[in-house]
């Protein structure tokens, strides 16, 4: 297959470098909340990745890190924070504040959504998610390496560093040069001020007396580590020193990525990542998803609506990966119907027996190899779905043959949408709403939508009117 590489900003052949074995690292979820669809962009686009190479006969290693520490809420990588902001900064120490818990405790249980989550969207499994947290010793192992190696030094305070300008090639991957990054407007923190240059980032972070979850005794006290040392730790342990690709959001190509190169490479002396594949931004109703804007959009509010999560799937590979992408509530109303009428269609195809078109597959293994054009996959099963010379067994196995890659349970049963039993209780609370409604009373329409909701009963509004379905 043929995928965009970021670093060399072309469309290259993907050649495993050990032959029949595909290796990936994926960079995987900060456990601090629940992964929005945003996110699940990015993982879709690993696990696409994943299923054609299996398509084609490879066997798959595929890691994917779980960060349960050392991710800051303001991880630029320049500049720094302050020690006594660092130990409310960290996401899942200040989650588990907010949720008065155990900052583990947050941690597995945003992690076990997560999995929920991949599962609802039919990615497959990752071969090993390793912890961030599980995984220090590593860590530690590797800093010893690049400070010996003098690729680090030790702050005052027992922090350790990497030192950027000891990596002649840092910034390849975004394009971005040492000489000219400006310090961050945190810059004068007393982290900064036992660096040696601005640019240098944190390998390990001296822990104040304030923090006492998270932290582990090291060679230079007791502290906790910088979030990119944690990829480099566990992507050199579990695939060694030579991965096909790295994938991860576009987001992460400075300075995680950057970073976690340096660092690699460095330690092991030679180019870790061949590939690095990068899923751009998804925006939800025309705008960024942030819990600021209040667009954040979760696969249990599709759910919530009635609809099917594997719309979700269907609706993002409208798109290519690497094309920004405007993700709306039609859409994943519009796939949710495609998906039940494709299926109903597979249901009764399936009667008849066929055999695969060969020149539908040519067609379809053609756009997957070129930088999977799943856009493109799509239009030609809408095109096959109408195409009159093709017998409807030949339909079925041919789109059946598709869905070991797109993923999409084509051969399943359509969704069927369980009745509503409307008692005398939910007439009055609809007939109610829909007068609070009519007089543009929104405060008294949204508490009845609430109370409707509570009794199982879900509503979409539009210019026609008001939609019952059940939840």
């Amino acid at each position: 297959m043929k995928l965009y590489d970021t670093k060399r900003r072309e469309v290259v052949e993907i050649t495993p470098l050990t032959s029949g074995v595909l290796k990936i690292y994926a960079c995987g979820p900060t456990v601090y909340r629940d992964a929005h669809v945003g996110n699940m962009r990015t993982f879709l686009l690993t696990d696409l990745i994943k299923r054609f190479a299996q398509y084609q006969g490879l066997k798959v290693e595929l890691i994917q890190n779980i960060t349960d520490v050392g991710h800051m809420a303001d991880d630029t990588g320049l500049g720094g924070i302050d020690e006594g902001q660092a130990d409310t900064e960290d996401r899942v120490l200040a989650q588990a504040k907010s949720e008065s818990s155990d900052a583990l405790a947050i941690a597995r249980k945003y992690e076990q959504n997560f999995h929920n989550d991949l599962a609802l969207l039919n990615i497959q499994p990752a071969t090993k998610y390793p912890r961030a947290s599980d995984s220090i010793e590593l860590m530690i192992e590797l800093i010893k390496t690049l400070i010996e190696k003098n690729h680090a030094y030790v702050g005052q305070d027992g922090s350790v560093f990497f030192d950027a300008k000891s990596f002649e090639s840092y910034g390849v991957i975004s394009g971005n040069k040492l000489d000219e990054l400006k310090p961050s407007y945190r810059f004068e923190s007393k982290e900064d001020s036992q660096k040696r240059f601005h640019a240098d980032w944190a390998l390990w972070k001296h822990a104040s007396v304030n923090r006492t979850q998270l932290i582990w005794e090291t060679p230079w006290g007791k502290g906790y580590p910088g979030w990119h040392i944690e990829c480099s730790a566990m992507s050199l342990k579990f695939l060694g020193n030579k991965i096909d690709i790295h994938t991860g959001g576009i987001d992460l190509r400075f300075p995680h990525h950057e970073d976690e190169r340096a660092q690699s490479n460095s330690a092991v002396a030679t180019e870790v990542v061949n590939h690095w594949i990068h899923g751009e931004h998804l925006l939800f109703e025309g705008k960024k998803m942030s819990k600021s804007s209040g667009n954040v959009l979760l696969v249990s509010q599709v759910i919530a609506e009635g609809l099917d999560p594997l719309a979700i799937r269907l609706s993002l590979m409208e798109h290519r990966y690497r094309s920004q992408m405007d993700l709306t509530w039609n859409s994943i109303n519009a796939s949710h119907k495609s998906l039940n009428k494709l299926r109903e269609k597979m249901q009764l195809w399936s009667q008849t027996p066929g055999s695969v078109d060969s020149n539908y597959l040519q067609q379809f293994e053609s756009a997957l190899n070129e930088d999977l054009d799943t856009f493109k996959v799509l239009q030609l099963i809408r095109t096959l779905e109408k195409d009159e010379s093709i017998p409807a067994g030949n339909k079925y196995e041919t789109i059946l043959k598709f869905d070991e890659v797109l993923g999409l349970n084509l051969a399943s049963e359509p969704m069927k949408q369980p009745e509503i039993v409307i008692t005398q209780e939910i007439q009055s609370l609809l007939d109610e709403r829909l007068k609070a409604r009519s007089e543009k009373n929104w405060k008294l329409s949204d508490e009845i939508r609430d109370k409707l909701i509570n009794l199982g009963i879900g509503l979409k509004d539009s210019e026609k009117g008001s939609e019952v379905f059940p939840l």
